[in-house]
């Protein structure tokens, strides 16, 4: 994934070899130098922190991602590619496990980190073939996100060459997404017209809903009223 003929990958990987070798905490940006054999003025030049070297890595394990995502078979469920491109995210990142455990230890990552950790999920579900556009499509991006963020700290504890607890942790937590998003989408939709449409919306919501009392004599069984 990362081309170490390029001083900006060697960088990369020097940075995780520290992160591997000791708390990520503890690395220091003339470490990262030392290891890629590199001035530190260069790693100055590439990168403006260890922060923004974890930026980069972001994205490319993005692009590496979407060469290795498998093709959807036709008819398939959105869930379930969803769910293979985010396994394929956790093949790409399986080399780099060891570092990735020490920067997650090291404690809340830096709020510069939230753009380029939503830009993944972005890519992940256009990589799914579902959309990211408009309200509902950042819906889907913050609600994959929380996903992708709980089930990560999952697959760094699962020690299984299977992935199992991660399998099942990632089918379960996908589920209860779709479910949930479902019923957000309808609560906005419903705003939506609210606001576009005013007071008329409302009174034919509530004429829709109403039911009146049947009368005496008439059979009020299934398929009479409304």
């Amino acid at each position: 994934m990362l081309d170490s003929s390029t001083p900006k990958d060697r960088i990369i990987s020097a940075a995780f070899a520290c992160a591997a070798a000791k708390p990520w905490g503890e690395v220091t940006l003339l470490d990262i130098a030392e290891a890629a054999t590199q001035p530190l003025t260069e790693v100055r030049q590439a990168f403006a922190g260890k922060t923004d070297i974890l930026a980069a890595f972001l994205r490319a394990v993005d692009d590496e991602v979407l060469k290795r995502i498998p093709k959807a078979a036709e008819g398939q469920d959105r869930r379930d590619v969803l769910f293979d491109v985010i396994m394929t995210r956790f093949d790409v990142l399986a080399p780099y496990k060891a570092a990735l455990k020490s920067i997650h230890a090291s404690g809340p990552a830096d709020a510069s980190l939230a753009r380029p950790f939503l830009a993944s999920q972005h890519w992940m579900l256009q990589g799914a073939g579902i959309g990211t556009d408009g309200a509902s499509g950042a819906l889907r991006v913050a609600g994959l996100g929380m996903i992708y963020a709980s089930v990560f700290g999952t697959w760094l504890e699962d020690d299984d060459p299977g992935l199992a607890r991660t399998m099942a942790a990632l089918d379960r937590r996908l589920r209860r997404g779709e479910r949930t998003l479902r019923g957000v989408e309808q609560i906005g939709t419903a705003l939506y017209r609210l606001a576009s449409e005013g007071p008329g919306f409302l009174r034919s919501t509530m004429r829709s809903r109403a039911k009146p009392e049947p009368t005496a004599g008439t059979d009020a069984g299934p398929g009479t009223g409304a």
